[in-house]
């Protein structure tokens, strides 16, 4: 068995430049869960493309969600009894800071329940969607490995890391 990486974008999908997208083109393990709605996220229609994609998937799929993605991941969690090998988890919004004024329907409360898989919370120091203390409390109620990259913006295509070596080697440092 190989294993399987699904890549789960947040609100409004992750653009050309984005690391998630790089990591897909440079990777044919890497795949995209697609949802049919990107600008006008339902919590539940989300977790269902979500639970389908990991179904598909098998049991030795690694979640790699970044923004809202990482949100959606708690809730499937929380609802799913499907098993996966680990998420990597990457500038999780607070759902009560700016990215509240965003179009998304039924995201909030974000589970706190620990995951049942091994995970890692990745977080920048000046992420605009999320302090740090969010980020690690997120972590911490999540029961994941925490890493501060320092300041890198929202961790996305804007924040010029191109394909992110150092988040390949986050990755690989989970599945370790």
């Amino acid at each position: 068995m190989h294993t399987s990486f699904l890549i789960i974008p947040g609100y409004g999908n992750s653009g050309p430049e984005h690391w998630q997208s790089l990591w897909q083109q440079q990777d044919a393990c890497f795949r995209r869960v697609e949802q049919r709605d990107w600008w006008s996220p339902q919590c539940s229609e989300w977790v269902a493309t979500l639970e389908r994609a990991v179904a598909a998937s098998g049991p030795d799929t690694v979640l790699v969600a970044h923004s809202l993605g990482c949100g959606l991941v708690a809730h499937w969690a929380a609802q799913t009894r499907q098993r996966i090998r680990a998420a990597m988890l990457v500038a999780p919004p607070d759902p009560e800071g700016p990215a509240a004024e965003l179009n998304i329907q039924g995201f909030v409360p974000v589970p706190e329940l620990p995951l049942a898989f091994p995970s890692l919370v990745v977080a920048s120091s000046d992420d605009p969607y999320s302090s740090l203390e969010h980020a690690h409390a997120a972590a911490t109620r999540w029961g994941s490995r925490w890493h501060n990259l320092g300041p890198c913006g929202h961790i996305n295509g804007d924040s010029g890391l191109g394909d992110w070596p150092q988040g390949r080697a986050l990755l690989d440092s989970l599945l370790r």
